[in-house]
Protein backbone atom coordinates (compact mmCIF):
# COMPACT_ATOMS: atom_id res chain seq x y z
CA UNK A 1 0.00 0.00 0.00
CA UNK A 2 1.43 3.34 -1.14
CA UNK A 3 2.16 6.57 1.42
CA UNK A 4 -1.78 8.14 -0.01
CA UNK A 5 -3.19 4.98 0.71
CA UNK A 6 -3.44 4.15 4.27
CA UNK A 7 -4.86 7.80 5.09
CA UNK A 8 -5.46 9.01 8.60
CA UNK A 9 -8.38 9.71 10.41
CA UNK A 10 -9.40 13.22 11.28
CA UNK A 11 -9.03 15.01 14.68
CA UNK A 12 -12.04 13.79 16.76
CA UNK A 13 -14.63 16.70 17.67
CA UNK A 14 -17.99 16.33 19.60
CA UNK A 15 -20.13 17.40 17.40
CA UNK A 16 -22.27 14.91 15.75
CA UNK A 17 -21.86 15.72 12.08
CA UNK A 18 -17.75 15.37 12.66
CA UNK A 19 -18.41 11.75 14.11
CA UNK A 20 -20.66 10.31 11.68
CA UNK A 21 -18.00 8.99 9.24
CA UNK A 22 -15.85 7.14 12.13
CA UNK A 23 -19.58 6.06 13.70
CA UNK A 24 -20.51 4.73 10.87
CA UNK A 25 -17.22 2.94 9.57
CA UNK A 26 -16.82 1.40 12.94
CA UNK A 27 -16.52 -2.22 11.06
CA UNK A 28 -17.30 -3.15 7.35
CA UNK A 29 -20.85 -4.33 8.02
CA UNK A 30 -21.99 -1.23 9.48
CA UNK A 31 -20.27 1.16 6.70
CA UNK A 32 -22.61 -1.00 4.07
CA UNK A 33 -25.54 -0.84 6.39
CA UNK A 34 -24.66 3.00 6.55
CA UNK A 35 -24.40 3.19 2.64
CA UNK A 36 -27.19 1.19 1.93
CA UNK A 37 -29.25 3.29 4.10
CA UNK A 38 -27.67 6.16 2.04
CA UNK A 39 -28.67 4.48 -1.17
CA UNK A 40 -32.57 3.88 -0.23
CA UNK A 41 -33.00 7.22 0.95
CA UNK A 42 -31.52 8.59 -2.42
CA UNK A 43 -32.65 5.90 -4.97
CA UNK A 44 -36.18 5.11 -3.58
CA UNK A 45 -38.19 8.19 -3.65
CA UNK A 46 -40.07 8.81 -6.92
CA UNK A 47 -39.47 5.29 -8.15
CA UNK A 48 -42.93 4.42 -8.43
CA UNK A 49 -44.38 8.61 -9.25
CA UNK A 50 -42.15 9.53 -12.03
CA UNK A 51 -43.66 8.88 -15.37
CA UNK A 52 -41.68 6.93 -17.98
CA UNK A 53 -38.88 9.53 -19.12
CA UNK A 54 -38.91 9.85 -22.97
CA UNK A 55 -36.98 8.79 -25.29
CA UNK A 56 -34.60 6.31 -24.08
CA UNK A 57 -36.60 5.39 -20.89
CA UNK A 58 -39.70 3.87 -22.56
CA UNK A 59 -37.85 2.78 -25.45
CA UNK A 60 -35.86 0.26 -23.18
CA UNK A 61 -39.13 -0.71 -21.16
CA UNK A 62 -40.83 -1.36 -24.52
CA UNK A 63 -38.31 -3.54 -26.25
CA UNK A 64 -38.52 -5.88 -22.35
CA UNK A 65 -41.98 -5.57 -22.80
CA UNK A 66 -42.49 -6.97 -26.29
CA UNK A 67 -40.31 -9.86 -25.16
CA UNK A 68 -42.88 -10.93 -23.06
CA UNK A 69 -45.42 -10.41 -25.27
CA UNK A 70 -43.68 -12.67 -27.84
CA UNK A 71 -41.58 -14.69 -25.64
CA UNK A 72 -38.15 -13.95 -27.83
CA UNK A 73 -35.45 -13.79 -25.72
CA UNK A 74 -33.16 -13.04 -28.33
CA UNK A 75 -34.12 -10.73 -31.06
CA UNK A 76 -34.97 -6.86 -29.26
CA UNK A 77 -37.60 -4.99 -30.71
CA UNK A 78 -39.90 -1.46 -30.35
CA UNK A 79 -43.21 -2.05 -32.20
CA UNK A 80 -42.38 -3.55 -35.61
CA UNK A 81 -38.48 -1.93 -35.80
CA UNK A 82 -35.89 -4.07 -34.56
CA UNK A 83 -33.50 -2.76 -31.96
CA UNK A 84 -30.22 -3.42 -32.57
CA UNK A 85 -28.57 -0.61 -30.95
CA UNK A 86 -27.36 -2.27 -26.90
CA UNK A 87 -27.02 -6.33 -26.49
CA UNK A 88 -29.52 -7.83 -24.36
CA UNK A 89 -28.50 -7.88 -20.93
CA UNK A 90 -30.63 -4.80 -19.53
CA UNK A 91 -33.67 -6.07 -21.64
CA UNK A 92 -33.41 -9.54 -19.52
CA UNK A 93 -33.13 -8.67 -16.51
CA UNK A 94 -36.03 -5.87 -16.60
CA UNK A 95 -38.12 -8.60 -18.05
CA UNK A 96 -37.18 -11.11 -15.39
CA UNK A 97 -38.45 -7.75 -13.00
CA UNK A 98 -41.63 -7.64 -14.88
CA UNK A 99 -42.57 -11.42 -15.01
CA UNK A 100 -41.94 -11.55 -10.92
CA UNK A 101 -43.76 -8.52 -10.44
CA UNK A 102 -46.67 -10.40 -12.20
CA UNK A 103 -46.01 -13.78 -10.25
CA UNK A 104 -47.06 -11.42 -7.42
CA UNK A 105 -49.67 -10.35 -8.40
CA UNK A 106 -48.65 -6.89 -8.88
CA UNK A 107 -52.09 -5.53 -11.20
CA UNK A 108 -50.88 -3.61 -14.77
CA UNK A 109 -47.36 -5.03 -14.09
CA UNK A 110 -46.08 -4.67 -17.51
CA UNK A 111 -47.13 -1.12 -17.61
CA UNK A 112 -45.78 -0.50 -14.31
CA UNK A 113 -42.73 1.65 -14.91
CA UNK A 114 -41.48 1.20 -11.28
CA UNK A 115 -40.93 -2.45 -12.13
CA UNK A 116 -38.63 -2.14 -15.31
CA UNK A 117 -36.42 0.22 -12.76
CA UNK A 118 -35.87 -2.19 -10.49
CA UNK A 119 -32.43 -3.95 -12.04
CA UNK A 120 -31.32 -0.03 -12.21
CA UNK A 121 -32.33 0.90 -8.68
CA UNK A 122 -30.05 -2.39 -7.37
CA UNK A 123 -27.82 -1.57 -10.39
CA UNK A 124 -26.91 2.11 -8.10
CA UNK A 125 -26.84 0.90 -4.71
CA UNK A 126 -24.78 -2.37 -6.04
CA UNK A 127 -22.35 0.99 -7.44
CA UNK A 128 -22.45 2.25 -4.24
CA UNK A 129 -21.59 -0.47 -2.57
CA UNK A 130 -19.03 -1.13 -4.69
CA UNK A 131 -17.12 2.01 -5.09
CA UNK A 132 -17.05 1.12 -0.88
CA UNK A 133 -15.34 -1.51 -1.88
CA UNK A 134 -13.16 0.47 -4.85
CA UNK A 135 -11.90 3.28 -2.09
CA UNK A 136 -10.33 0.24 0.23
CA UNK A 137 -7.55 -0.43 -1.83
CA UNK A 138 -6.62 2.93 -1.09
CA UNK A 139 -7.85 4.59 1.81
CA UNK A 140 -8.27 3.22 5.27
CA UNK A 141 -12.34 2.23 6.33
CA UNK A 142 -13.68 5.61 7.38
CA UNK A 143 -11.77 7.19 4.10
CA UNK A 144 -13.36 4.24 1.69
CA UNK A 145 -17.25 4.96 3.25
CA UNK A 146 -17.18 9.12 2.58
CA UNK A 147 -16.10 8.42 -0.70
CA UNK A 148 -18.19 5.84 -1.35
CA UNK A 149 -20.76 8.62 0.05
CA UNK A 150 -19.52 11.13 -2.03
CA UNK A 151 -19.92 8.92 -5.21
CA UNK A 152 -23.72 7.94 -4.00
CA UNK A 153 -24.95 11.48 -2.99
CA UNK A 154 -24.05 13.10 -6.93
CA UNK A 155 -26.88 13.58 -8.75
CA UNK A 156 -26.67 11.96 -11.85
CA UNK A 157 -26.28 8.54 -10.17
CA UNK A 158 -29.81 9.16 -8.64
CA UNK A 159 -31.41 10.01 -11.58
CA UNK A 160 -29.68 7.25 -13.48
CA UNK A 161 -31.13 4.71 -10.87
CA UNK A 162 -34.50 6.19 -11.56
CA UNK A 163 -34.12 5.22 -15.28
CA UNK A 164 -35.49 1.64 -17.04
CA UNK A 165 -31.79 2.08 -19.11
CA UNK A 166 -28.22 0.55 -18.95
CA UNK A 167 -25.97 2.94 -16.98
CA UNK A 168 -27.00 2.10 -13.72
CA UNK A 169 -26.24 -1.27 -14.12
CA UNK A 170 -23.19 -0.40 -16.27
CA UNK A 171 -21.66 1.61 -13.96
CA UNK A 172 -22.04 -1.17 -11.23
CA UNK A 173 -19.75 -3.69 -13.76
CA UNK A 174 -17.60 -0.81 -14.36
CA UNK A 175 -16.53 -0.15 -10.52
CA UNK A 176 -16.56 -3.59 -9.92
CA UNK A 177 -13.82 -4.34 -12.18
CA UNK A 178 -12.23 -0.83 -11.24
CA UNK A 179 -11.60 -2.05 -8.12
CA UNK A 180 -9.86 -5.33 -8.57
CA UNK A 181 -7.91 -3.43 -11.16
CA UNK A 182 -6.61 -1.20 -8.61
CA UNK A 183 -5.65 -4.26 -6.47
CA UNK A 184 -3.83 -5.94 -9.28
CA UNK A 185 -1.89 -2.81 -9.47
CA UNK A 186 -1.06 -1.83 -6.40
CA UNK A 187 -0.39 -5.44 -5.02
CA UNK A 188 1.63 -6.15 -8.48
CA UNK A 189 5.72 -7.27 -7.24
CA UNK A 190 4.27 -9.17 -4.67
CA UNK A 191 3.99 -12.94 -4.47
CA UNK A 192 0.89 -13.20 -2.51
CA UNK A 193 -1.82 -13.75 -5.63
CA UNK A 194 -5.31 -12.05 -6.02
CA UNK A 195 -8.18 -13.24 -3.74
CA UNK A 196 -10.54 -14.81 -5.66
CA UNK A 197 -13.36 -12.15 -5.11
CA UNK A 198 -11.53 -10.05 -7.15
CA UNK A 199 -11.15 -12.13 -9.65
CA UNK A 200 -14.47 -12.53 -9.78
CA UNK A 201 -15.58 -8.93 -9.41
CA UNK A 202 -12.79 -8.45 -12.50
CA UNK A 203 -14.34 -10.77 -15.24
CA UNK A 204 -18.34 -10.70 -13.75
CA UNK A 205 -18.12 -7.25 -14.17
CA UNK A 206 -16.39 -7.45 -17.39
CA UNK A 207 -19.04 -10.40 -18.54
CA UNK A 208 -22.01 -8.58 -17.53
CA UNK A 209 -20.93 -5.23 -18.81
CA UNK A 210 -20.73 -6.23 -22.01
CA UNK A 211 -24.14 -8.15 -22.11
CA UNK A 212 -25.05 -4.90 -20.82
CA UNK A 213 -23.35 -2.00 -22.96
CA UNK A 214 -20.93 -3.85 -25.34
CA UNK A 215 -17.58 -3.07 -25.41
CA UNK A 216 -17.84 0.38 -22.64
CA UNK A 217 -16.36 -1.88 -19.55
CA UNK A 218 -13.65 -3.13 -21.21
CA UNK A 219 -13.24 0.53 -22.52
CA UNK A 220 -13.21 1.47 -19.23
CA UNK A 221 -10.88 -1.10 -17.62
CA UNK A 222 -8.81 -1.36 -20.53
CA UNK A 223 -7.73 2.09 -20.97
CA UNK A 224 -5.54 2.98 -17.27
CA UNK A 225 -4.21 -0.85 -17.99
CA UNK A 226 -2.80 -0.23 -21.20
CA UNK A 227 -1.65 3.63 -19.70
CA UNK A 228 -0.24 2.23 -16.38
CA UNK A 229 1.74 -0.45 -18.72
CA UNK A 230 3.35 1.89 -20.50
CA UNK A 231 4.28 3.66 -18.12
CA UNK A 232 5.94 0.66 -16.18
CA UNK A 233 7.06 -0.46 -19.52
CA UNK A 234 5.54 -3.87 -18.18
CA UNK A 235 2.39 -5.64 -18.31
CA UNK A 236 2.99 -8.86 -16.70
CA UNK A 237 1.10 -7.22 -13.53
CA UNK A 238 -1.61 -8.08 -15.96
CA UNK A 239 -1.14 -11.52 -15.37
CA UNK A 240 -2.63 -11.50 -11.57
CA UNK A 241 -5.94 -11.14 -13.26
CA UNK A 242 -5.27 -14.79 -14.41
CA UNK A 243 -6.92 -13.23 -18.16
CA UNK A 244 -6.82 -16.35 -19.84
CA UNK A 245 -9.01 -17.77 -17.67
CA UNK A 246 -10.76 -15.22 -17.30
CA UNK A 247 -11.22 -14.32 -20.82
CA UNK A 248 -12.65 -18.00 -21.79
CA UNK A 249 -15.51 -17.48 -18.67
CA UNK A 250 -16.33 -13.77 -20.47
CA UNK A 251 -16.55 -15.68 -23.77
CA UNK A 252 -18.31 -18.43 -22.31
CA UNK A 253 -21.17 -16.36 -20.51
CA UNK A 254 -21.52 -13.71 -23.78
CA UNK A 255 -20.96 -15.90 -26.60
CA UNK A 256 -24.88 -18.36 -26.83
CA UNK A 257 -26.80 -14.10 -27.38
CA UNK A 258 -24.38 -12.96 -29.76
CA UNK A 259 -24.34 -16.23 -31.77
CA UNK A 260 -28.14 -16.81 -32.06
CA UNK A 261 -28.53 -12.48 -32.28
CA UNK A 262 -26.56 -12.87 -35.26
CA UNK A 263 -28.08 -16.43 -36.79
CA UNK A 264 -31.44 -14.49 -36.19
CA UNK A 265 -30.87 -11.24 -37.08
CA UNK A 266 -28.44 -12.40 -40.72
CA UNK A 267 -25.74 -10.10 -38.80
CA UNK A 268 -27.81 -7.00 -38.88
CA UNK A 269 -27.27 -6.52 -35.28
CA UNK A 270 -23.44 -5.88 -35.37
CA UNK A 271 -23.60 -3.70 -38.38
CA UNK A 272 -26.36 -1.50 -36.63
CA UNK A 273 -24.60 -1.75 -33.19
CA UNK A 274 -21.11 -1.15 -33.86
CA UNK A 275 -21.58 0.64 -38.01
CA UNK A 276 -24.44 2.80 -36.94
CA UNK A 277 -24.90 3.33 -33.50
CA UNK A 278 -21.13 3.07 -31.77
CA UNK A 279 -18.86 4.67 -34.79
CA UNK A 280 -21.99 6.71 -35.49
CA UNK A 281 -21.66 8.71 -32.43
CA UNK A 282 -18.30 8.85 -32.68
CA UNK A 283 -18.14 10.02 -36.35
CA UNK A 284 -21.19 12.86 -35.60
CA UNK A 285 -23.56 13.96 -33.38
CA UNK A 286 -26.85 10.78 -32.64
CA UNK A 287 -30.20 12.56 -32.05
CA UNK A 288 -29.19 16.12 -31.88
CA UNK A 289 -27.04 15.28 -28.29
CA UNK A 290 -24.37 17.00 -30.05
CA UNK A 291 -21.74 18.77 -27.28
CA UNK A 292 -18.38 20.97 -28.06
CA UNK A 293 -14.94 19.41 -26.62
CA UNK A 294 -15.44 20.70 -22.96
CA UNK A 295 -19.06 20.15 -22.38
CA UNK A 296 -18.62 17.25 -20.13
CA UNK A 297 -16.55 19.15 -17.73
CA UNK A 298 -18.26 22.17 -17.56
CA UNK A 299 -21.29 19.23 -16.83
CA UNK A 300 -19.38 17.89 -14.21
CA UNK A 301 -19.90 20.36 -11.51
CA UNK A 302 -23.66 20.09 -11.58
CA UNK A 303 -23.66 15.56 -12.72
CA UNK A 304 -21.03 15.12 -9.58
CA UNK A 305 -22.78 17.23 -7.37
CA UNK A 306 -22.09 18.02 -4.13
CA UNK A 307 -18.74 16.42 -4.75
CA UNK A 308 -17.82 18.39 -7.58
CA UNK A 309 -16.10 21.45 -6.66
CA UNK A 310 -14.15 19.42 -3.98
CA UNK A 311 -13.29 17.05 -6.89
CA UNK A 312 -11.98 20.32 -8.74
CA UNK A 313 -9.90 21.58 -6.01
CA UNK A 314 -8.09 17.83 -5.71
CA UNK A 315 -7.10 18.11 -9.34
CA UNK A 316 -3.95 20.14 -8.63
CA UNK A 317 -2.69 17.67 -6.07
CA UNK A 318 -3.53 14.57 -8.28
CA UNK A 319 -1.13 15.91 -10.99
CA UNK A 320 1.75 16.78 -8.19
CA UNK A 321 1.29 13.34 -6.84
CA UNK A 322 1.32 11.59 -10.22
CA UNK A 323 4.26 9.70 -9.70
CA UNK A 324 2.47 8.05 -6.14
CA UNK A 325 1.01 4.64 -7.45
CA UNK A 326 -2.48 5.20 -6.37
CA UNK A 327 -2.84 9.07 -7.33
CA UNK A 328 -1.40 7.32 -10.98
CA UNK A 329 -4.28 4.50 -11.39
CA UNK A 330 -6.77 7.08 -10.73
CA UNK A 331 -5.15 9.15 -13.13
CA UNK A 332 -5.01 6.38 -15.84
CA UNK A 333 -8.22 5.45 -14.89
CA UNK A 334 -10.05 8.63 -15.78
CA UNK A 335 -7.89 10.78 -18.06
CA UNK A 336 -7.86 8.90 -21.00
CA UNK A 337 -11.42 7.87 -20.96
CA UNK A 338 -12.13 11.88 -20.35
CA UNK A 339 -10.31 13.13 -23.65
CA UNK A 340 -12.13 10.43 -25.64
CA UNK A 341 -15.40 11.45 -24.57
CA UNK A 342 -14.68 15.11 -24.53
CA UNK A 343 -13.76 14.17 -28.20
CA UNK A 344 -16.73 12.21 -29.58
CA UNK A 345 -19.05 14.80 -30.78
CA UNK A 346 -22.45 12.86 -29.25
CA UNK A 347 -22.00 14.43 -25.64
CA UNK A 348 -24.68 12.51 -22.49
CA UNK A 349 -23.66 13.49 -19.33
CA UNK A 350 -24.23 9.84 -18.40
CA UNK A 351 -21.61 8.24 -20.52
CA UNK A 352 -18.88 9.33 -17.90
CA UNK A 353 -20.70 8.38 -14.80
CA UNK A 354 -18.38 5.15 -14.34
CA UNK A 355 -15.43 7.58 -14.31
CA UNK A 356 -16.49 9.45 -10.73
CA UNK A 357 -16.11 6.90 -8.51
CA UNK A 358 -12.51 7.75 -9.17
CA UNK A 359 -12.88 11.42 -8.50
CA UNK A 360 -14.55 10.48 -5.25
CA UNK A 361 -11.40 8.62 -4.18
CA UNK A 362 -9.34 11.14 -5.88
CA UNK A 363 -10.90 13.80 -3.13
CA UNK A 364 -10.80 12.12 0.03
CA UNK A 365 -7.13 11.28 -1.07
CA UNK A 366 -6.84 15.19 -1.43
CA UNK A 367 -8.77 15.64 1.79
CA UNK A 368 -6.18 13.53 3.55
CA UNK A 369 -3.39 15.26 1.82
CA UNK A 370 -4.32 18.22 3.09
CA UNK A 371 -5.03 19.80 0.07
CA UNK A 372 -9.13 21.11 0.26
CA UNK A 373 -7.31 24.31 1.54
CA UNK A 374 -10.22 27.36 1.54
CA UNK A 375 -6.66 29.84 2.11
CA UNK A 376 -5.96 29.25 -1.68
CA UNK A 377 -6.33 31.52 -4.39
CA UNK A 378 -9.95 30.39 -5.04
CA UNK A 379 -10.79 27.70 -3.36
CA UNK A 380 -13.28 29.60 -1.63
CA UNK A 381 -15.41 30.51 -4.80
CA UNK A 382 -14.93 27.44 -5.97
CA UNK A 383 -16.73 25.32 -2.79
CA UNK A 384 -19.44 27.72 -3.42
CA UNK A 385 -20.95 25.89 -6.21
CA UNK A 386 -21.81 23.48 -3.53
CA UNK A 387 -24.89 25.42 -2.90
CA UNK A 388 -24.64 27.26 -6.10
CA UNK A 389 -26.46 23.80 -7.49
CA UNK A 390 -29.26 23.37 -4.97
CA UNK A 391 -30.32 26.89 -5.21
CA UNK A 392 -30.55 26.92 -8.80
CA UNK A 393 -32.44 23.78 -9.27
CA UNK A 394 -35.41 25.11 -6.62
CA UNK A 395 -35.45 28.36 -8.45
CA UNK A 396 -35.59 26.66 -11.41
CA UNK A 397 -38.73 24.21 -10.42
CA UNK A 398 -40.10 26.95 -8.78
CA UNK A 399 -40.17 28.78 -12.36
CA UNK A 400 -41.18 25.98 -14.21
CA UNK A 401 -44.10 24.87 -11.96
CA UNK A 402 -45.38 28.21 -12.07
CA UNK A 403 -44.97 28.54 -15.56
CA UNK A 404 -46.01 25.39 -16.77
CA UNK A 405 -49.07 24.97 -14.53
CA UNK A 406 -49.51 28.18 -12.64
CA UNK A 407 -48.15 26.40 -9.27
CA UNK A 408 -45.80 26.03 -6.88
CA UNK A 409 -44.35 22.76 -6.03
CA UNK A 410 -45.31 23.53 -2.18
CA UNK A 411 -44.76 19.92 -0.83
CA UNK A 412 -41.20 19.47 -2.19
CA UNK A 413 -40.10 22.78 -1.02
CA UNK A 414 -39.41 21.77 2.73
CA UNK A 415 -36.94 19.16 1.57
CA UNK A 416 -35.36 21.50 -1.50
CA UNK A 417 -34.98 24.75 0.99
CA UNK A 418 -33.30 22.27 3.34
CA UNK A 419 -30.69 21.00 0.80
CA UNK A 420 -30.16 24.65 -0.04
CA UNK A 421 -29.86 25.45 4.07
CA UNK A 422 -27.04 22.36 4.36
CA UNK A 423 -25.50 22.92 1.00
CA UNK A 424 -24.69 26.62 2.56
CA UNK A 425 -23.47 25.37 5.94
CA UNK A 426 -20.90 23.25 3.81
CA UNK A 427 -19.17 26.12 2.68
CA UNK A 428 -19.26 27.45 5.56
CA UNK A 429 -17.33 24.39 7.19
CA UNK A 430 -15.09 24.73 4.26
CA UNK A 431 -14.12 28.46 4.94
CA UNK A 432 -13.38 27.17 8.56
CA UNK A 433 -11.40 25.37 7.61
CA UNK A 434 -13.15 21.61 8.23
CA UNK A 435 -13.57 20.26 4.76
CA UNK A 436 -14.14 16.65 6.20
CA UNK A 437 -17.71 18.11 7.92
CA UNK A 438 -18.30 19.95 4.70
CA UNK A 439 -18.06 16.83 2.83
CA UNK A 440 -20.57 15.14 5.34
CA UNK A 441 -22.82 18.33 5.24
CA UNK A 442 -22.76 18.08 1.49
CA UNK A 443 -23.49 14.59 1.32
CA UNK A 444 -26.68 15.42 3.92
CA UNK A 445 -27.58 17.91 1.29
CA UNK A 446 -27.89 15.62 -1.05
CA UNK A 447 -30.28 13.79 1.15
CA UNK A 448 -32.42 16.08 1.10
CA UNK A 449 -32.55 17.20 -2.79
CA UNK A 450 -33.35 13.62 -4.52
CA UNK A 451 -36.27 13.01 -2.48
CA UNK A 452 -37.58 16.55 -2.84
CA UNK A 453 -36.42 16.96 -6.72
CA UNK A 454 -37.18 13.76 -7.83
CA UNK A 455 -39.87 12.22 -5.23
CA UNK A 456 -41.87 15.10 -4.74
CA UNK A 457 -41.71 18.49 -7.00
CA UNK A 458 -42.23 16.29 -10.20
CA UNK A 459 -45.59 15.30 -8.72
CA UNK A 460 -46.99 18.88 -8.31
CA UNK A 461 -45.84 19.75 -12.57
CA UNK A 462 -48.76 17.84 -13.87
CA UNK A 463 -48.08 19.56 -17.46
CA UNK A 464 -44.93 16.67 -17.22
CA UNK A 465 -46.93 13.81 -17.77
CA UNK A 466 -48.31 14.09 -21.39
CA UNK A 467 -48.55 10.34 -21.74
CA UNK A 468 -49.91 9.58 -18.73
CA UNK A 469 -52.95 12.14 -18.59
CA UNK A 470 -53.80 10.53 -22.06
CA UNK A 471 -53.35 7.02 -20.85
CA UNK A 472 -55.97 8.36 -18.56
CA UNK A 473 -58.60 9.45 -21.24
CA UNK A 474 -58.06 5.75 -22.80
CA UNK A 475 -59.22 4.16 -19.36
CA UNK A 476 -61.84 6.27 -19.07
CA UNK A 477 -63.42 5.06 -21.77
CA UNK A 478 -66.87 2.88 -21.61
CA UNK A 479 -65.85 -0.13 -24.08
CA UNK A 480 -62.99 -2.16 -23.36
CA UNK A 481 -59.78 -2.49 -25.40
CA UNK A 482 -59.81 0.14 -27.81
CA UNK A 483 -57.82 0.56 -31.17
CA UNK A 484 -55.95 3.86 -30.08
CA UNK A 485 -53.67 6.09 -32.18
CA UNK A 486 -51.47 8.75 -32.34
CA UNK A 487 -51.59 11.53 -34.64
CA UNK A 488 -48.34 13.79 -34.50
CA UNK A 489 -47.63 12.71 -31.14
CA UNK A 490 -45.25 9.53 -31.23
CA UNK A 491 -43.17 9.46 -27.84
CA UNK A 492 -42.28 6.01 -27.02
CA UNK A 493 -43.83 6.70 -23.48
CA UNK A 494 -47.41 6.57 -24.94
CA UNK A 495 -46.77 3.41 -26.79
CA UNK A 496 -45.47 1.90 -23.38
CA UNK A 497 -48.31 2.92 -21.87
CA UNK A 498 -51.18 2.26 -24.42
CA UNK A 499 -49.26 -0.80 -26.24
CA UNK A 500 -47.35 -1.83 -28.32
CA UNK A 501 -50.20 -1.67 -31.19
CA UNK A 502 -50.73 1.72 -31.19
CA UNK A 503 -50.73 3.84 -34.32
CA UNK A 504 -49.14 6.44 -35.51
CA UNK A 505 -51.01 7.86 -38.67
CA UNK A 506 -48.89 10.09 -41.17
CA UNK A 507 -51.25 12.66 -41.48
CA UNK A 508 -54.64 14.07 -40.83
CA UNK A 509 -56.89 12.09 -43.30
CA UNK A 510 -55.32 8.80 -42.25
CA UNK A 511 -56.16 9.77 -38.81
CA UNK A 512 -59.64 10.46 -39.85
CA UNK A 513 -59.91 6.89 -41.68
CA UNK A 514 -58.78 5.52 -38.42
CA UNK A 515 -61.77 6.29 -37.03
CA UNK A 516 -64.18 5.63 -39.59
CA UNK A 517 -62.64 1.71 -39.66
CA UNK A 518 -65.26 0.44 -36.81
CA UNK A 519 -65.04 -0.62 -33.52
CA UNK A 520 -64.56 1.61 -30.52
CA UNK A 521 -61.73 3.69 -31.47
CA UNK A 522 -59.34 6.56 -29.77
CA UNK A 523 -57.48 9.04 -31.63
CA UNK A 524 -55.12 11.79 -30.28
CA UNK A 525 -54.38 14.90 -32.34
CA UNK A 526 -51.72 17.07 -31.76
CA UNK A 527 -52.25 20.63 -32.06
CA UNK A 528 -50.30 21.15 -35.14
CA UNK A 529 -52.17 18.70 -37.35
CA UNK A 530 -55.75 19.87 -36.11
CA UNK A 531 -56.90 21.76 -39.16
CA UNK A 532 -55.28 19.37 -41.23
CA UNK A 533 -57.52 16.12 -39.14
CA UNK A 534 -60.35 18.90 -39.29
CA UNK A 535 -60.42 19.41 -43.09
CA UNK A 536 -60.32 15.02 -43.22
CA UNK A 537 -62.73 14.58 -41.03
CA UNK A 538 -65.56 17.01 -42.33
CA UNK A 539 -68.66 16.26 -40.65
CA UNK A 540 -68.24 12.45 -40.05
CA UNK A 541 -71.61 10.89 -37.95
CA UNK A 542 -69.27 8.60 -35.59
CA UNK A 543 -66.28 10.33 -33.56
CA UNK A 544 -66.69 13.08 -30.39
CA UNK A 545 -64.11 14.89 -28.80
CA UNK A 546 -63.52 12.81 -25.64
CA UNK A 547 -60.92 14.64 -23.83
CA UNK A 548 -57.85 17.32 -24.11
CA UNK A 549 -54.18 17.69 -22.55
CA UNK A 550 -51.95 20.67 -22.70
CA UNK A 551 -48.25 19.98 -21.57
CA UNK A 552 -44.97 20.20 -22.07
CA UNK A 553 -43.06 17.51 -23.93
CA UNK A 554 -39.57 17.09 -21.94
CA UNK A 555 -37.86 15.90 -25.24
CA UNK A 556 -38.97 18.09 -27.68
CA UNK A 557 -38.56 21.13 -24.61
CA UNK A 558 -41.91 22.61 -26.09
CA UNK A 559 -45.70 23.29 -25.38
CA UNK A 560 -47.50 20.61 -26.43
CA UNK A 561 -51.42 20.39 -27.09
CA UNK A 562 -53.74 17.19 -27.94
CA UNK A 563 -57.69 16.49 -28.42
CA UNK A 564 -58.65 13.14 -28.04
CA UNK A 565 -61.54 11.81 -30.56
CA UNK A 566 -63.46 8.52 -29.91
CA UNK A 567 -65.88 6.65 -31.54
CA UNK A 568 -68.10 4.22 -29.04
CA UNK A 569 -69.91 1.39 -30.48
Amino acid sequence: MTSLSAGRAGTADPDLIDRLPGLAALTHARACAALLLLALVLFLPGQIALQPMDRDEPRFAQASKQMLETGDLVDIRFQGEARHKKPVGIYWLQAASVAAGEALGVPAARTTIALYRIPSLLGACAALLLSYWAALAFLNRRGALLAAALFGACLMLSAEARLAKTDAVLTACAVASFGALARAWLSRGTLVPLPRSSLVAFWGGLALGVLVKGPMVPLFVGLPAIALSVRERDWHWLARLRPGLGLAVVALAVAPWFLAIAWKSGGAFFSEAVGHDMLGKVGGAKEKHWGPPGAYTIAFFATFWPGAAFAALSLPFAWRMRSDDAVAFLIAAVLPAWLIFEAVPTKLPHYVLPLMPAFAILTVLGLRAGVLDPARRGAGAVAALVWAIPVGITIGLVAAGWQLDHRIPWAALPLLLGACGLALASWSAFRAAAPERALVLAVLASLLLAPGLFGLAQREIPALKVSPRLAAIRDALPCRDPQVASLGYREPSLVFLIGTDLATPPSGAAGADFLRAGGCRLLFVEDRLAAEFAAARGDAPASAEVGRVDGFNINGGRRIGLTAYAVVP
